[in-house]
């Protein structure tokens, strides 16, 4: 440097520097140093910066006057600079030589201002509108030019120095340029040309962010400020950035992905080649999905594993400075700047700190955030195109878990997965500082860290444990509840609901007894975290004092360790946690690779070209197969279908009809033969696959809309009149699985869809099964008749419905997978083969009954039961496993139904109400609507205080005072120990050190052990309330579902009350209680820290004011706003789900169509509106962080200050205490606003339950003094007496003024139109309908007056459909255990199922699957008369399956009723008019009044409706 500066000005001097009261910097250290830093920092970035913008260009932006500026400054301080340089060479040529310095600095500063000149520029042809490495140079500039600035003014006001005016003048200009550059620099640029902001509706403000607001999410604000003046809706959300979204994600991933999977397949042959020998070894090797992952995200990920490095090495900085900071208070005379340059360098480190670890964690969450995107609409994609034999290996549900839980692991492993490294680099620097602290009795004290972590390893893997045991107990007890939810209203016709709440409560009892045990060890495993940090310091300082006598534990030493093992604490809880969530990531990672890797449908197999015969489908000894492991389905099949012919396929179930369907649609493998197809192809499945959108949209599929063509199209389909009784015409939403339409209704817009697309070829498999005869009928002619709307067209029909067989062109006949016969109608006949046998078997009369009339739903104004019930059928041709379809469909109500879209779900409530009348009564509707927003909106806003008052009385109000004292007493005791450690650390000074030894080591250890004593203590009491309340809840919530009337399962979706079982159980249960704990934990020590500074130095106190202010302020912003993005989270969530789990049954109509693209945008759109408020809940945590953390920094800067300041009060002892105690603030602090905001989101859980366990109660179970006798009703007379009745309030009535009286064992058919009143003649009976006037009576008994169980357990009723539950057939047909084996067994006998139970292992205790799916229809059917014969009472009311009974059941049934149940009274529903021909009496119910009642013949001769209809079913000529 001497030879740069010259002998007159030394570089350093001590004494004018640090050992004065007003230091200064001498010139030549102010020239080379401070002006070379900036330069050196710009022209080191330079090069990566300018590859950085060649690689990202976003287009230029225009010229601004910001701009214009900004380079015009620039241009002046390099004018300025050099004007310095040119001044030193006129000063050289008059004789006065300066030394090289003079030269050098201004050269190289000039340089490096016309550098960041063009920086500029470049920039704004790149389109950057704000630049962070420019800011940093104007920064550091300004920074270093603040000293030179100093010295110069001082220097002036010294006399006797004659000031060199031309460079004061030069750098006084060039200082005001640099604070000019730096301000400007804060401002930003106009967005460049075309870009995407100026188009987009709502972009997100962080793309145009500038630098600053980047580093400290500023840009969020408007969002925070905006969601605490109101609730926040989808509207308000920014849209995502393009960089995140599903179009630009997910392509970049499979791209990944298809390179793997080809180099893969390349490398594998070569090896085979080379390996013959050793073939068996060598496996080809599989496509890793880790390196496409890898390649994908690496990169971004990285950038944010610089941060955390940065970040790692900043965070030792602070127990330096604290060391120093404490010297300094024990050092006499030394200048006071030292300690307020100390306590600011603590606060601006700490500040550093905070900034770089937020963009750390905002690389992570957002790296997780893509890496979502990416494997959902990966697995989508796929999802669309499997073979069946994958679909088999992967049930949808599978497939949803894929796209729901592994995403979510590995999404959740980002944000960890730099710890991985940063863990052991963390603890490798703390014990290297320990060490130079304490030397080697640190070991010991990381001996005391490595033995816990076992510990609690231990804990851990206990604790999961008891997780799965757990889980297994609430899947069994939702899986309970769901069936009993679902067959609520068989379980009160039946008046089983004690049998089943006891089943629930045993369950419920075997659930809390695990949470108990596991509160055992979360209190163990409490105790062992929070007494870690204390016993690490207390064995360490023993054995450091103990060792040797010389070692005296002064306050640097003691409170440096003390911060140092607060930072080891962190990353040695965090490893074992990382490595366990690795290890579930791992295991993901293998499933979804192994998704991703199976076979796909051959898209070759059908010959789609147009080929040159006149035939529009031909197949040439076709052999297929649904796996290529299974045996084929079809054997040579042969057939060829001439343009626009009509072929029917007929043959009994199970012999391949559907499967010829798929075979043609190239679903099926094709082992063998050639098919081809001309032209284009539209498909009815033989289950409707319908979408949840609006009904035109399921129509239109995609296609444009035409209003002659569409109405056409509905007319045909006999549409039309069901279009007026929708609330909303074909604008009404379609709930999920076509919930809100009858079987027939879907299967109708199904072919509605299929006429719609005017495809060439048409597959129809068996559309008209679903619908009614004369509906069928209709179909038939004007739609795939000789004379429809198909004629010209290519159809093949699978059906079961004989009266069209003449009218087709040709009939193929299966049997057994093969052709048996093919031909026309007569040719057929006259062959005299299995097809005429086959008609032979069933006379015409039988076959128009057969066509069932399924408008079950809409029939009998039987409500949708519920969300689930009647699409758990929905069986597809493929042999998909039906128990996992179930519990796919159980997940999906459960996920989606957390907060449904208000919108579908007022639909689904509507019409239900409107079913009544078919003309719309706007009126009525209106209300109904208003009061379903009004359900939802509970949850907006603050949760009231109320709740969180209910919960401590649900808690216990004497336990929670008492948790809270604990909760007090624990903390008194860590600050106890932590002030007596001060004092010990204060005898240093006194000399008096060894004597004390013992007494100080002993008080510490007892004061710590009653901290962790104490802890366990708090955390256990807290566990045990909560438990005591989850019970509580539980139990309430039970009994009043068990309580409450039909009509409320009615109108509420199942999946809503399922919700509150599952989900909100699950959080009071688990999750609420984590949260309290922590809540109480982090305000307790939050509060001690504070009470701790404040006592150390009082003057503290005034800042606490402020401080808590602002703090306060800036958590209810951020509560309000991010309650409210999670809630829009979990709402956008479900759809994602459903329109998957949607997409997965329906894949086959989707391929038919070919819609595969429209589907994966529509995908993509779902994803990305999920994203859309996830992404700000992210940065809403960032934001957060950024702020409390800067509270947490001001605590820290004060706290040193007055250290400072109080210096000549204080002991050293004091100062480490309150300084370590602020540094540690920091983290509770910001746990402190998340948990507050946890709790506020978790608590609502017990207002939900609650808010179910307080619904309407039906009338009571029994009511003592009012029992009937035990024998009621003997005779069994049924009087109606001017009898209404209503679904609901403020509906019309359903049954108007009925009256008519019932002979004891009279047999009564009741018959009527669809909405006449039927069912609900029924329900009146069982009181699941309480009258709206007059009354019923049997036996002279008033059904009103007794208890509900009395009454219904004197009826019985054999239900439309058949419901069972899971369990053994035993307890289906006797919960109670009332009857003994032989009467269970004389049942069984008379309702012909005793040959198929003997024939059964397991007997009586033959396991029913749920919903008794391994018994078929009509074997539930039985089992539901053999309940009816056990309960043998004098009254029967037989509502008719109207579903696919085959004839010889219904007859098995007929049978049986009419001999066992003859002396009893019996009301039929009939659907099928001769089942009650011979009854005693028919009574027709029309618009809910009688309309004829009368024998049988007397009523066929009257000519009336009962004739009429008659005559519909061919009864009558």
């Amino acid at each position: 440097m001497e030879r740069l500066c010259g002998t007159k000005f030394p570089f350093w001097e001590a004494n004018r520097t640090l050992h004065t009261d007003s230091p200064d910097l001498p010139v030549c250290f102010q020239l080379s140093v401070l002006s070379w830093l900036p330069c050196l920092y710009l022209w080191a970035v330079s090069p990566l910066y300018l590859l950085y913008l060649k690689k990202n260009n976003k287009g230029y932006i225009m010229m601004s006057i910001l701009n214009r500026v900004k380079t015009a400054l620039g241009v002046v301080l390099w004018i300025v600079c050099w004007t310095d340089l040119f001044y030193t060479f006129h000063e050289l040529q008059s004789g006065f030589s300066q030394p090289p310095i003079y030269f050098v600095t201004p050269l190289v500063v000039g340089m490096t201002m016309l550098l960041a000149t063009f920086l500029v520029q470049l920039e704004r042809l790149r389109g950057v509108q704000s630049s962070g490495v420019l800011f940093i140079f104007w920064f550091v500039s300004t920074l270093c030019a603040i000293v030179p600035f100093r010295s110069k003014i001082i220097q002036g006001l010294q006399p006797g120095t004659g000031p060199d005016h031309l460079r004061l003048a030069t750098f006084y200009v060039y200082f005001i340029l640099l604070v000019l550059q730096l301000v400007l620099c804060c401002f930003n640029e106009k967005p460049p040309l075309f870009s995407n902001v100026d188009t987009d509706p709502n972009p997100c403000p962080e793309s145009t962010a500038g630098f600053l607001s980047t580093m400290t999410f500023w840009w969020f604000t408007r969002m925070a400020i905006k969601g605490y003046k109101n609730p926040l809706e989808a509207k308000d959300l920014w849209s995502l950035n393009k960089r995140d979204s599903s179009e630009v994600v997910v392509p970049r991933l499979l791209n990944e992905w298809e390179k793997e999977q080809a180099q893969a397949q390349t490398s594998s042959p070569e090896e085979t080649v080379t390996l013959l020998s050793e073939e068996k070894k060598k496996t080809p090797r599989k496509p890793a999905f880790l390196r496409s992952l890898l390649r994908t995200f690496g990169p971004y990920f990285l950038i944010g594993s610089a941060y955390k490095l940065l970040q790692d090495i900043i965070t030792f900085v602070n127990p330096q400075l604290l060391r120093m900071l404490i010297s300094f208070t024990k050092e006499e005379n030394v200048p006071y700047w030292w300690g307020y340059a100390l306590a600011f360098l603590m606060f601006f480190v700490a500040f550093l700190q905070t900034l770089i670890l937020h963009q750390h964690f905002q690389y992570c969450f957002v790296t997780g955030m893509r890496l979502r995107t990416a494997i959902i609409g990966a697995i989508y994609r796929k999802s669309l195109v499997i073979t069946n034999a994958a679909k088999r290996s992967s049930t949808v549900g599978e497939i949803v878990n894929l796209m729901s839980v592994d995403a979510q692991r590995f999404m959740d492993l980002t944000t960890f997965l730099n710890m991985l490294w940063s863990a052991p680099l963390q603890i490798v620097l703390a014990l290297y500082f320990l060490w130079q602290n304490l030397g080697p009795s640190v070991l010991a004290g990381v001996a005391v860290m490595v033995l816990l972590i076992p510990l609690n390893a231990a804990i851990a893997v206990k604790t999961r444990a008891f997780q799965v045991e757990q889980m297994r107990y609430k899947d069994s007890r939702i899986k309970l509840m769901n069936e009993i939810l679902n067959g609520i209203k068989v379980l009160k016709l039946y008046a089983w609901e004690n049998s089943f709440m006891d089943q629930v409560l045993a369950i419920r009892q075997k659930e809390l007894m695990v949470l108990k045990k596991t509160a055992y060890l979360g209190s163990l495993s409490t105790m062992a975290w929070t007494s870690a940090p204390f016993l690490v310091a207390l064995t360490t300082f023993a054995v450091y004092v103990t060792v040797d006598e010389n070692n005296i534990l002064d306050a640097e030493k003691a409170f440096v360790s003390l911060s140092l093992f607060n930072i080891l604490r962190f990353p040695l809880n965090m490893l074992p946690q990382v490595i366990s969530s690795l290890v579930q990531a791992s295991v993901s990672l293998k499933r979804i690779q192994n998704f991703l890797s199976h076979d796909e449908l051959d898209p070759e197999s059908v010959d789609r070209a147009n080929i040159a015969s006149d035939c529009a489908v031909t197949v040439v000894n076709g052999k297929f197969t649904w796996t290529k492991e299974d045996p084929p389905v079809l054997h040579s099949i042969s057939l060829m279908v001439p343009q626009g012919s009509l072929l029917a396929v007929v043959g009994h179930v199970g012999c391949g009809k559907s499967s010829l369907i798929s075979a043609l649609l190239g679903e099926m493998e094709k082992l063998d033969g050639e098919i081809s197809i001309r032209g284009s192809l539209a498909y009815v499945p033989q289950q409707a696959w319908i979408q949840n959108a609006t009904l035109r949209d399921n129509i239109l599929f995609g296609k444009p809309f035409n209003e002659p063509k569409y109405r056409c199209i509905l007319e045909a389909c006999a549409l039309t009149t069901d279009l007026e009784v929708l609330p909303g015409g074909d604008q009404t939403e379609i709930g999920e699985k076509g919930i809100n339409l009858s079987g027939g209704q879907r299967q109708r817009v199904s072919i509605a869809r299929a006429l719609y697309s005017e495809a060439d070829v048409y597959l129809l498999d068996d559309p008209l099964s679903a619908v009614d005869a004369h509906v069928a009928k209709h179909i038939f002619d004007k739609v795939m008749g000789p004379d429809g709307a198909l004629k010209d067209k290519t159809r093949i029909l699978v059906t079961h419905g004989i009266s069209f067989l003449p009218q087709v062109d040709n009939i193929m006949v299966l049997v057994d997978g093969r052709v048996s016969e093919m031909g026309s109608y007569q040719a057929l006949l006259k062959e005299n083969g299995a097809f005429a046998e086959f008609l032979r078997n069933y006379s015409l009369e039988d076959i128009i009954e057969e066509e069932e009339a399924t408008e079950a739903f809409i029939d009998d104004e039987e409500f949708p039961d519920d969300a689930l019930s009647n699409h758990t059928d929905m069986v597809s041709n493929e042999p998909v496993v039906n128990e996992e379809k179930r519990k796919f469909i159980r997940q999906i109500s459960i996920i989606s139904s957390d907060v449904e879209n208000p919108k579908t779900r007022s639909v689904r409530k509507r019409l239900c109400s409107e079913r009544k009348h078919p003309e719309p009564l706007p009126e009525k509707t209106a209300p109904s609507k208003e009061k379903l927003i009004q359900a939802e909106t509970t949850e907006t806003g603050r949760v009231k205080l109320k709740v969180f008052l209910e919960y401590a009385r649900a808690v216990g109000p004497v336990l929670s005072v008492f948790i809270c004292f604990l909760y007090c007493c624990q903390n008194a005791a860590a600050i106890g120990g932590n002030i007596w450690l001060s004092q010990w650390t204060n005898d240093a000074g006194l000399n008096d050190t060894q004597a004390n030894v013992p007494m100080r080591v002993g008080v510490y250890a007892a004061l710590g052990i009653a901290q962790g004593i104490l802890v366990m203590i708090s955390s256990f009491t807290l566990a045990m309330g909560n438990i005591g309340a989850a019970r509580r809840l539980h139990f309430a919530l039970l009994d009043n579902k068990f309580h409450t009337p039909q009509s409320f399962f009615d109108t509420t979706p199942l999946g809503r009350i399922i919700n509150r079982f599952s989900k909100d159980i699950y959080v009071i249960d688990e999750a609420l209680p984590s949260t309290v704990l922590m809540f109480l934990g982090t305000l307790f020590s939050s509060v001690s820290t504070m009470i701790v500074i404040v006592s150390s130095t009082p003057i503290f106190a005034v800042v606490i004011g402020p401080l808590a202010f602002i703090y306060v302020f800036v958590q209810r912003f951020y509560v309000a706003t991010s309650r409210q993005l999670k809630r829009l989270e979990s709402v956008s969530r479900s759809p994602i789900y459903s329109h998957f789990s949607e997409t997965v049954t329906g894949s086959s109509v989707v391929r038919a169509y070919g819609r595969l693209n429209a589907f994966v945008t529509l995908n993509n759109t779902k994803v990305d509106d999920n994203q859309k408020s996830y992404y700000p809940g992210i940065v809403a945590n960032r934001w957060l962080g950024v702020r409390i953390e800067f509270i947490g920094n001001c605590i820290v800067l004060f706290a040193a200050l007055f250290a400072v300041i109080g210096k000549e009060q204080l002991n050293p002892g004091l100062v480490g205490l309150s300084v370590s105690y602020a540094l540690l603030v920091t983290m509770s602090l910001n746990w402190l606003v998340r948990m507050t905001s946890d709790l506020e989101s978790n608590i609502v859980a017990v207002e939900r339950v609650k808010e179910y366990a307080e619904t309407q109660t039906e009338a009571p179970w029994e009511i003592e003094d009012k029992k009937p006798p035990s024998d009621w009703p003997t005779q069994g007379n049924v009087e109606f007496r001017d009898y209404s009745v209503r679904y609901r309030e403020g509906l019309d009535l359903v049954l108007k003024n009925l009256s008519l009286s019932v002979k004891g064992g009279e047999k009564i058919g009741i018959v009527g139109r669809t909405g006449a009143g039927k069912s609900s003649m029924t329900l009146c009976l069982f009181r699941l309908l309480e009258a709206a006037g007059g009354e019923i009576t049997i036996d002279g008994i008033k059904i009103s007056d007794i208890g509900l169980h009395d009454l219904r357990s004197k009826l019985t009723i054999i239900p439309q459909e058949p419901v069972l539950f899971s369990g053994s057939l035993r307890m289906n047909l006797d919960p109670f255990e009332h009857y003994s084996e032989e009467e269970v067994w004389g049942a069984l006998e008379h309702s012909h199922l005793h040959k198929f139970v003997s024939n059964q292992p397991a007997k009586l205790e033959l396991e029913c699957s749920e919903g008794g799916e391994n018994l078929s229809v009509g074997q539930r059917q039985l089992v539901c008369l053999a309940r009816a014969l056990l309960r043998k009472t004098r009254i029967l009311v037989l509502d008719e399956a109207t579903a696919a009974i085959d004839l010889e059941t219904d007859d098995l049934i007929q049978s049986t009723i009419r001999t066992q149940f003859e002396d009893c009274t019996v009301f039929t529903i009939a659907h099928r008019l001769n089942t009650i021909m011979d009854y005693t009496r028919v009574l027709v119910l029309d618009k809910g009044q009688v309309a004829e009642f009368d024998t049988p013949s007397s009523l066929l001769s009257q000519r009336g409706i009962f004739y009429g209809m008659a005559k519909d079913a061919g009864l009558v000529q």
